[in-house]
């Protein structure tokens, strides 16, 4: 759960929701049984609410294909909706302790820092080379913690290696955006439960054609559902 939260989150915001969202959701069957709505309300604040309807899913195939334990190959786990390899990876790593190469945002900065100096558009087939080659044979879980904590520490330098990362994009602004349009509608409906688009429009303060894309989009990904009043939060509960 943790790994899902990292993707696109920093540490200090997972810190404080992690241990909440384990004590809303203390087992693999207790998330896959909750409702949609309660995912979402206890993902709060940690954004990119696709890894929360991700997560939900997942935890549905985890109980009703794995007899709700996590699987222990990353083939099973990539296979995960929202997973993919690196994020399985990264759990093979960490809860299994597992000789497993994977790339992520600080141990790509901390390899391009050492090994690619002067380099520009490094790929991450260059990085996972140099991860495969210098991975130690004991101690896996420490090695990352190393990496990890050593790409934070660049992060504040004066110049981050990962601008020199061939995949390195610069954010598009959050204010204003078709994802924080997706966010108002979310939060209106879990305060409102079901909202037709005058009503979401007048809650959310978004009055031109956002508003339609983004409750189109959230629809199409399964978020939300119609309902007699517009739409409304898809119930989710157990899938696989």
């Amino acid at each position: 759960m943790s790994e899902f939260m990292l993707q696109q989150t920093g540490v200090e915001r997972v810190r404080s929701a992690y241990k909440a969202f384990l004590v809303r959701f203390p087992t693999v069957k207790a998330l896959a049984q909750a409702p949609l709505p309660a995912v979402l309300a206890a993902w709060k604040g940690l954004g990119y609410n696709r890894r929360a309807l991700n997560l939900s899913r997942a935890a549905g195939i985890i109980v009703a294909r794995h007899g709700g334990r996590v699987p222990r190959t990353v083939d099973e786990l990539a296979a995960l909706p929202g997973v993919g390899l690196p994020t399985a990876c990264a759990v093979m790593a960490y809860a299994f302790d597992a000789r497993v190469a994977f790339v992520e945002t600080n141990v790509r900065r901390v390899v391009i820092h050492f090994l690619f100096p002067r380099a520009r558009a490094v790929t991450d087939a260059e990085i996972m080379e140099v991860v495969r080659r210098t991975l130690p044979r004991g101690g896996t879980r420490e090695w990352y913690d190393a990496l990890m904590d050593y790409g934070t520490m660049l992060r504040g330098a004066s110049h981050d290696p990962n601008r020199r990362w061939a995949g390195y994009r610069k954010q598009e602004a959050f204010h204003g955006s078709l994802r924080q349009v997706r966010g108002l509608v979310l939060e209106a409906l879990l305060a409102s439960r079901q909202l037709d688009l005058e009503g979401l429009s007048t809650v959310t303060g978004v009055k031109d054609a956002r508003l339609g894309r983004a409750v189109q989009q959230l629809a199409a990904e399964g978020f939300l559902s119609p309902s007699r009043a517009g739409w409304r939060i898809s119930p989710g509960g157990p899938r696989g």
